[in-house]
C-alpha cells in the first residue's frame, strides 16, 4: 500500500525537495506518493517547515508523524492542534554548515582577522595572535549541533567549555550546568557561542546581567535563535566597551529591519540566517529513515518533547 506523504514545506521549496525526497524514499524502499496536496485524511506523513500557510493540523486524523525542516521547533511544539508526533531535523548537512560557520568565525576573532581585511589607512601593524589552547571557548547548547561544534573547537585547540540545562558528558568539552554552571561557562569565555533552543526559559538568556559576567573584551556569536539577547542590552554592553564584538545570524525578527542598529554598529556583524539551512539531499535521507523506521514501529529521530519545546 502506497503512503500520502504531504509536503507542506513552502511552495518556494517545493521543486528543490521533490527530486530529493522521491530518491530517498526510493533508496529506503518506501512506496509514497508525494505532493503538496491530498484530502487531509488521505495524509500519511507530513513535512512541514513552519512558514507554510499549514497551521491547522487537526483535520489530519491518521498522520502519523509532523517531521519539520528546521532544527528549531518553537514555532511548532506549542501548536495545540498538533497531537501527531513532532520530529525536528539534525542531519549532517546541518551539522556541517554549522561548524563551518562557527569555526569560521571563532578564528575570525581569535586571529583579529579584521584588522587586516579593512584596512584603509593601509598601515603596517604586526601582531602576535594567541594560540588557539591559550583562547577559552564557551558554547551554550549542547544538542547536536552545539556538541559537534564544540568538538570542533576543540579539535583545533581551543578549551572548550559547554553549558546545557541537563548535565552532560563529551569529550574534549569541559560540560557544566545548572545556574552556577552557566555562570562559570560565562566568566570562562573569551569567545561565547550561543546554541540553545529558544523555550521560555532560555528567552532573554543574555540580559544585561549575565552580558556583565563575559570577561571584558569577550566576542559573542549567535547563530542559535535572535530571541536568546536582549538587544538593547547587548548594544549597551558593546558601547560600554564591555564586548569587543557580536557576530549574529539570527535575529527576533528576519529579515532584521533596515533601520536596526545592529546594521550600522561598527562592533556588530550581521550575517543572514546562513549559519547553516536545512539542505534537500541530506534532509531528505533523514525524512526518509524515519518513515521507514516508523512504518517498522522503530522510535523516531529527533523526536521533539513538546512539553520542554525541542
Amino acid at each position: 500500500m502506497s503512503l500520502n506523504i504531504l509536503f507542506a514545506g513552502g511552495a518556494r521549496r517545493w521543486p528543490d525537495y521533490r527530486a530529493p525526497l522521491e530518491a530517498a524514499l526510493k533508496a529506503e524502499g518506501i512506496d509514497a506518493d508525494l505532493d503538496t496536496a491530498f484530502p487531509p485524511e488521505a495524509v500519511d506523513y507530513i513535512v512541514y517547515a513552519p512558514n507554510d500557510e499549514l497551521t491547522d493540523f487537526s483535520p489530519f486524523v491518521n498522520a502519523k508523524a509532523v517531521m519539520n525542516l528546521w532544527a528549531g521547533v518553537e514555532d511548532l511544539a506549542g501548536n495545540p492542534t498538533l497531537t501527531q508526533p513532532l520530529t525536528r531535523m539534525v542531519d549532517s548537512g546541518l551539522r556541517e554548515g554549522m561548524v563551518q560557520w562557527v569555526a569560521g568565525h571563532v578564528l575570525r576573532h581569535h586571529l583579529g582577522l579584521d584588522a587586516d581585511i579593512v584596512n584603509p589607512a593601509h598601515e603596517w601593524k604586526p601582531r602576535l595572535p594567541p594560540l588557539t589552547r591559550q583562547r577559552p571557548v564557551t558554547i551554550l547548547g549542547l544538542g547536536q549541533l552545539g556538541a559537534a561544534c564544540g568538538q570542533a573547537l576543540a579539535g583545533l585547540g581551543f578549551p572548550v567549555t559547554g553549558w546545557s540545562r541537563s548535565r552532560k558528558s563529551l569529550d574534549g568539552i569541559d560540560c557544566l550546568s545548572g545556574e552556577d554552571g552557566l555562570a562559570e561557562a560565562l566568566h570562562r569565555a573569551e569567545i561565547a557561542v550561543l546554541l540553545l533552543p529558544l523555550t521560555p526559559d532560555t528567552r532573554d538568556l543574555m540580559d544585561a546581567s549575565r552580558l556583565a559576567l563575559l570577561p571584558r573584551g569577550a566576542v559573542l556569536l549567535n547563530p542559535g535563535r535572535g530571541p536568546l539577547i536582549d538587544d538593547a542590552a547587548l548594544i549597551a554592553a558593546l558601547d560600554a566597551g564591555h564586548l569587543a564584538h557580536a557576530t549574529l545570524d539570527t535575529f527576533r525578527e528576519e529579515p532584521l529591519p533596515k533601520a536596526h542598529p545592529f546594521w550600522a554598529h561598527p562592533r556588530v556583524t550581521v550575517t543572514p540566517h546562513i549559519a547553516s539551512d536545512t539542505r534537500p539531499d541530506t534532509a531528505s535521507e533523514v525524512i526518509a529513515e524515519n518513515i521507514r523506521r516508523s512504518e517498522a514501529g522503530e522510535p523516531l529521530l529527533y523526536l521533539v518533547d513538546k512539553t520542554a519545546g525541542y
